[in-house]
């Protein structure tokens, strides 16, 4: 593991890693899951921006040629055939840096994401 990405505390350090334009694509999909999931929480897990809402939410980051979402199993189950052009594998997909990032599509799949955690989490307080 790199030694600096294991330093990386806050989304805001994790960006400022990247060129310019990459740095734009990363903030732009930060406002957009923001903007879908305004009670979530900002972190770094798996070494990555990571919203939580009782529990993950979503996941991302940026890689030589693509922007990885990591929306969960569900997430990517959910929005299968609005994700098919995309590179994708359980709970993930791959949107390739020389296409536009459909930030609707995000927007989407965080406010589902969003529902099926409260939905949850107000199942677990009906069991106790």
């Amino acid at each position: 593991m790199n030694p600096e990405k294991a330093a990386i505390k806050t989304i805001d350090e994790y960006i400022a890693g990247f060129s310019p334009d990459i740095q734009t694509i990363l903030q732009q999909i930060r406002t957009t899951i923001q903007a879908a999931a305004p009670d979530a929480q900002e972190t770094i897990s798996y070494q990555m921006p990571t919203f939580t809402l009782h529990g993950n939410l979503v996941h991302f980051a940026a890689f030589k040629h693509h922007i990885g979402f990591y929306p969960t199993p569900s997430g990517t189950e959910h929005f299968q055939a609005a994700l098919a052009r995309y590179k994708s594998g359980k709970g993930s997909v791959q949107f390739p840096l020389n296409e536009p990032i459909p930030y609707d599509l995000i927007t989407e799949i965080v406010k589902f994401r969003v529902e099926e955690n409260l939905a949850k989490a107000a199942a677990k307080r009906k069991r106790k």
